[in-house]
């Protein structure tokens, strides 16, 4: 009696990782077609900017009352704004309407960067547009309003109060926007500390644990911080800057503790 072969048993099916879903069309792209979407990129960007500045250019007049409104509230009475070069007013609305159409093209800008990104991550990673671009978003304008609310009266209060009745406090108007655009992009960048953990602790670099067991380091680093970007040495403003730094580190732990990348639990 001859005996009849046992069929081979196929292999189970590998179990499916999301991971190699969509692998990504970035990772097979050459370095010329990488360099050609970043430029498509960067003009969609551009373009998103120009029509931000238009539409500011448009409401000008009460972008620049709003503005210079915290330097006016602490001016003596009948104190104004001055400018001595020709072109002085003119180049500062331009830079105003510049700095308000980025604010209005934030969220494309930002998207047009996930989008450069998102083609080098995991599929599981690239659920996160949404939450980037609304968080990146939220947080930089947060901290250019706190800038503007908080920090700004207060640094400009300050050098108001060496005014003697031989000295008049009378500020131009290029240099006071200077220094308030610088405030609101340092702000507005200090902010983005939870998006950043965010993407950090996705990726493995941070944990909670982490980042509680060297808050001490993370508060002498936000002080030093504070000190270079308040352009004044008072004590206050740089409390100011740095109170809301360290809040927002607070907060990051709880993000750094949603976002977390866990591993699985080991089989028995």
């Amino acid at each position: 009696m001859s005996l009849s072969p046992v069929p081979a048993v196929p292999p189970p099916p590998r179990p499916f990782d999301e991971d190699e879903e969509d692998e990504g069309v970035g990772g097979k792209m050459s370095f010329l077609e990488h360099l050609d979407e970043l430029r498509q990129r960067l003009i969609k960007a551009l373009l998103a900017v120009l029509v931000g500045f238009l539409v500011a250019i448009a409401f000008i007049n009460p972008i620049f009352e709003f503005v210079m409104a915290p330097l006016q509230a602490i001016l003596p009475s009948g104190g104004k704004l001055i400018y001595t070069e020709p072109t002085e007013a003119f180049m500062l609305y331009m830079k105003m309407g510049a700095l308000v159409g980025l604010m209005i093209a934030l969220p494309v800008v930002l998207w047009q960067i996930w989008a450069f990104i998102a083609p080098g991550l995991y599929a599981h990673e690239k659920r996160f547009a949404i939450p980037f671009v609304l968080m990146s978003t939220v947080f930089f304008i947060g901290g250019a309003l706190f800038s503007h609310y908080v920090v700004f009266p207060a640094m400009w209060r300050f050098f108001a109060s060496f005014s003697t009745d031989t000295v008049q406090f009378a500020p131009r108007i290029e240099p006071v926007f200077s220094l308030y655009v610088r405030m609101a992009l340092g702000m507005g960048a200090v902010f983005e500390m939870p998006t950043l953990i965010m993407f950090l602790a996705r990726v493995g670099l941070v944990t909670p644990r982490f980042l509680i067991r060297h808050t001490k380091y993370a508060i002498l680093i936000i002080f030093v911080v504070a000190a270079i970007v308040t352009p004044s040495p008072d004590v206050v403003s740089q409390f100011l800057l740095a109170l809301p730094m360290i809040v927002l580190y607070a907060f990051s732990i709880i993000v750094a503790w949603i976002f977390q990348k866990r591993t699985p639990p080991a089989e028995a």
